[in-house]
């Protein structure tokens, strides 16, 4: 006997795709198309202005330059679902956002809060850096007793780096070692957390600087990781003046000189650069300039202004996943 079922059930695995089939045919119904760069994004054009709708399971953040669009879209919503309007948006997801003549400022303050409270060092003494200088990795050491304690902690500090670019390497650096962290690594995480306990109200701002480029900068730490001998990328995008993408996290391979490393650091730079302006195509906010792209290594900035030096990087294998 089978029995199928005419609306979904909590808890179930194909329940979020089944809300989101239906949230966004009920969008797709009223003139919103769906963004081909972030399928949560919807959008509609009209004379009266462009409508926005970013959604996160059953969160929705509206956004418009005409009240009234807002107002019937959420009128038709509330007679689709029942819906409840929270008005102006001040707080979502653990994301606190504050609005001045000088911008939007984005923290997570609260979140910040609760999470020294959690590891009970609400007390503890402020650090200067999330690392320090002279820190050494080792490969083995005293397990910790309680495993899943660790991965509850760094699954929080991974969360933060939405508005801590500051935190980013310190974070990619212990969840490295989610399976069998020891006491060295707690300690990585305890120095994180002194760090948060000195800048707790740090984050984002968001400003309108009056010009449109959009500009990456990029870096690589050749062989950076003492165990593997794996590179380290990092990087950070610009939109507008804002920082709106960072990252910093592991090669996949082991580089065989830095001009690799750093040619596989600007690929995935490239990669973001390309995402942000296939978005801001869907936004309404075609891009014409060129992107830039800067890089410190003397030997990729040879390579890319001499083609003779380009038979030197045969060796060198890359992947992008844009188009």
């Amino acid at each position: 006997m089978v029995c199928k079922l005419h609306k979904s059930i909590y808890s179930l695995k194909q329940s979020p795709r089944a809300w989101y089939a239906k949230l966004s045919h009920v969008l797709e119904r009223v003139g919103f198309c769906r963004s081909n760069a972030d399928s949560s994004l919807f959008m509609r054009s009209s004379t009266s202005g462009e409508l926005v709708v970013l959604i996160y399971v059953d969160d929705l953040i509206v956004t418009c330059d005409n009240m009234p669009e807002i107002s019937a879209l959420k009128l038709y919503l509330n007679h689709k679902f029942a819906i409840k309007d929270l008005g102006i948006l001040k707080y979502f997801l653990e994301i606190e956002m504050a609005h001045s003549h000088e911008g939007c400022f984005l923290n997570q303050c609260k979140y910040v809060i609760d999470l020294l409270h959690e590891a009970n060092m609400t007390d503890c003494k402020p650090a200067r850096t999330p690392l320090n200088s002279n820190l050494k990795l080792q490969s083995h050491g005293d397990l910790i007793p309680n495993i899943k304690y660790y991965q509850r902690l760094v699954d929080k500090l991974i969360y933060l780096t939405i508005t801590r670019p500051n935190i980013a390497y310190a974070v990619s650096l212990v969840s490295q070692f989610m399976h069998a962290p020891s006491m060295d690594h707690m300690k990585i995480v305890h120095r994180v957390l002194r760090y948060l306990k000195g800048s707790i109200g740090r984050g984002i701002i968001m400003r309108n600087n009056n010009h449109t480029r959009i500009l990456g900068y990029t870096d690589a730490d050749w062989a950076g990781n003492a165990l593997d001998r794996k590179s380290i990328t990092g990087f950070c995008t610009f939109v507008r003046g804002n920082l709106v993408i960072w990252k910093s996290k592991k090669q996949s391979v082991v580089a065989r000189s830095s001009a690799e490393a750093e040619y596989r650091a600007m690929v995935s730079t490239a990669c973001e650069l390309i995402w942000l302006k296939n978005l801001l195509l869907d936004l309404g906010f075609p891009h014409q300039q060129p992107m830039s792209l800067y890089c410190d290594n003397q030997a990729t900035m040879h390579i890319a202004s001499n083609p003779i030096f380009h038979e030197r990087t045969k060796h060198i294998e890359v992947d992008c996943h844009y188009v």
